[in-house]
């Protein structure tokens, strides 16, 4: 039984058409409308499973517009299911906006969890790190690509981005000239399909694996890399180390240490002989 003027966060499958749950097979057979990104592409997963159901297109042009036709329906006592081509609505795909006007209005959102390709890929691939950050897309152009880089290269987490087949390439190798040829890179290719793919090596190996074998451009990618190493330093914390990290981003070194030994007010010299470890482990 569904609940009445509400909202359903259904996941979908990433690629194998099993991968549904059967609660969500019931919301998508029962609720009044789907909206969806690509109609076609809901329609062949729905009736794969032998479901019905009438289909609405949302997407990241029309969003807004969308959100209150459905808060409308949802005042008129309708069932709404949000699906987006696969995985999960609002996980770099669209659905937030029409979560924060569902629930603005007063309807109750209600999700339905599934697949969701940053996790599955998280899963096989063996990353030690007990935290991870989930960035999905990087910016589109190198330049801006390798700015959002530069500000993760010090976190102790596991990094999880997306990218698309056309820009796999110019994507490592913006990694490796930000990250250094030493991290551990995970390549996940087309999860859950056919020609589903892991790669482990060295940021330094992956272009040349990449590029030995044009198959293995094509497809849907996340990639995992390794956190940054964690520097031993009981003395100093990990807040000070941080601010003394972004201002070796910034900053020449003696210049960097002198104003992180005024914000943190730790000892210059130790601060001086920490900076000098990052350089060596050529976090900088």
């Amino acid at each position: 039984m569904l609940t009445k003027s509400a909202l359903y966060v259904v996941a979908t499958p990433i690629g194998n058409l099993r991968d549904i749950s059967l609660r969500a097979m019931d919301v998508l057979a029962s609720v009044d409308v789907v909206a969806a990104e690509h109609v076609n592409t809901v329609r062949y997963l729905l009736a794969s499973h032998s479901i019905a159901a009438k289909i609405i297109t949302l997407h990241q042009h029309n969003e807004a517009t969308v959100s209150n036709k459905i808060v409308a329906m949802l005042a008129d006592k309708k069932t709404v299911a949000l699906v987006t081509d696969a995985g999960t609505p609002g996980i770099s795909d669209p659905g937030a906006i029409l979560v924060n006007q569902v629930r603005r209005h007063g309807y109750q959102v209600i999700p339905i969890p599934g697949a969701n390709a940053a996790v599955c890929a998280l899963s096989a691939a063996g990353i030690t790190n007990p935290h991870f950050l989930f960035y999905g897309f990087l910016p589109n152009k190198s330049a801006g690509r390798k700015r959002a880089l530069d500000a993760l290269k010090s976190l102790p987490y596991a990094l999880i981005f997306y990218e698309a087949p056309h820009r796999i390439l110019a994507c490592v190798s913006d990694l490796v000239e930000v990250f250094g040829e030493q991290r551990q890179i995970t390549i996940a290719r087309e999860l859950t399909k056919v020609f589903e793919t892991f790669h482990v090596c060295k940021l330094g190996d992956a272009l040349n694996w990449i590029q030995a074998d044009s198959n293995q451009q094509k497809g849907e990618f996340v990639l995992l890399l390794s956190g940054a190493t964690a520097v031993s330093n009981p003395e100093i914390s990990d807040e000070s180390q941080y601010t003394l990290k972004l201002l070796l981003g910034e900053l020449p070194l003696k210049q960097a240490v002198k104003l992180a030994a005024e914000i943190t007010g730790n000892n210059k010299n130790k601060l001086y002989k920490l900076a000098l470890s990052f350089k060596a482990d050529k976090e900088y």
